[in-house]
């Protein structure tokens, strides 16, 4: 549940995790998206990075430019101005994928798992908006939300050493889309020709906190139409 203020946690001596809640709720998470917005915005002296994540941020800051408690005091004071109006619209991604086979290694098994047919899994997978909650892991990698409950997985118990650029994989109630290949222990469903990551572009990442995404599905022979 969202606190009824801010709670901070000093990370160290350059740090401070600014905790605005207990749970995934896309409602808190605006609200950190927001707070991140405004630090953003305001170039706070002696901040020097801000992580958002579901229900945190993380506020990177030089100690000899900013006391800690006056940091704290400038954060609890923006969390207070709360204006939604602050918060740009999300914009929405339609992103194709190219589902089971070798694109989705794991379609199976999450079907069996569920004691589905395959091409359910898929419907289910694609019906929901999701919204990004954070970015992390990889540069570009979004954490999206909410898988619904009938195909929410347990992650691998053994994850793999290289899952391929582009894979769309899911984990408990979340999905997400590596955007760049890595090892991963999250169930592979599909796979995506956009390229969610280009450090020479700004912004390098296609996806930021607070994006919709809607998942939908081509065939093989439709790969070629999406590549950049």
């Amino acid at each position: 549940m969202p606190y009824k203020q801010p709670v901070f946690r000093p990370m160290g001596d350059r740090a401070l995790l600014v905790e605005l809640g207990d749970e995934i709720d896309r409602a808190l998470n605006q609200g950190v998206r927001e707070l991140f917005l405004k630090m953003d915005k305001g170039r706070v002296q002696g901040v020097r990075d801000l992580v958002p994540s579901y229900r945190s941020l993380m506020v990177v800051y030089d100690p000899l430019t900013i006391p800690l408690l006056s940091l704290q005091h400038i954060i609890a004071d923006l969390w207070l101005r709360h204006d939604p109006s602050s918060i740009p619209e999300p914009k929405v991604v339609r992103v194709p994928v190219v589902y089971g086979g070798k694109y989705g290694p794991d379609l199976e098994w999450v079907a069996s798992y569920h004691h589905l047919a395959p091409q359910d899994v898929v419907n289910l997978h694609r019906e929901p908006v999701y919204q990004v909650y954070m970015i992390g892991f990889t540069p570009g990698y979004p954490y999206m939300g909410e898988v619904p409950e009938a195909i929410s997985t347990p992650r691998r118990e053994t994850p793999r050493t290289v899952v391929p650029r582009g894979s769309v994989a899911i984990a408990q109630r979340q999905t997400g889309i590596y955007p760049v290949q890595s090892p991963g222990g999250w169930h592979i469903l599909g796979w995506t020709p956009l390229n969610l990551f280009e450090p020479a572009k700004w912004p390098p990442s296609l996806l930021e906190m607070g994006d919709l995404v809607k998942f939908f599905a081509i065939g093989e022979d439709e790969i070629s139409q999406w590549q950049g």
